[in-house]
């Protein structure tokens, strides 16, 4: 018999860095998830990831008290602050630049997105993250 979905959530959390403390265990607390078996199920998920990138999860909970996690790629903005070395986006994109990548870079940014993305071939999927890069003030080159 199939389980009884109750919802689901989106969390931001760290790679590898999960814990019991705010803003995960209060948002799991409330929804009667177990805080440290999710803990550990995703940190052991996320153990071949870069410790500390922004995972976005989606946690989908059932009545019998149990969950499924789906563990996304970072957001394309990490990646291309990274690449870029700037700490954040410009503060207004279209007048300034506080960056540059290059075409290299975004192909890689864009293969590692690749199955988070809404594109067909690794071009479409390129077009997706030059837009993130051109509304964060950061130019490719």
């Amino acid at each position: 018999m199939a389980k009884k979905r109750i919802g689901s959530m989106k969390l931001q959390v760290k790679a590898g860095q999960a814990n019991p403390s705010p803003p995960v265990g209060p948002a799991l607390g409330q929804r009667g998830i177990n805080i440290m078996e999710f803990c550990k199920a995703f940190n052991a998920k996320t153990a071949d990831m870069e410790p500390g990138a922004p995972c976005p999860t989606v946690i989908t909970y059932y009545q019998d008290k149990s969950f499924t996690m789906e563990i996304k790629t970072p957001p394309a903005s990490y990646y291309l602050k990274k690449a870029a070395k700037v700490q954040s986006g410009a503060k207004t994109p279209s007048r300034e630049t506080v960056g540059s990548v290059s075409v290299a870079q975004v192909r890689e940014i864009a293969e590692a997105k690749m199955r988070d993305l809404n594109a067909t071939d690794i071009e479409g999927a390129m077009k997706i993250i030059l837009g993130s890069a051109r509304s964060m003030g950061i130019e490719v080159k």
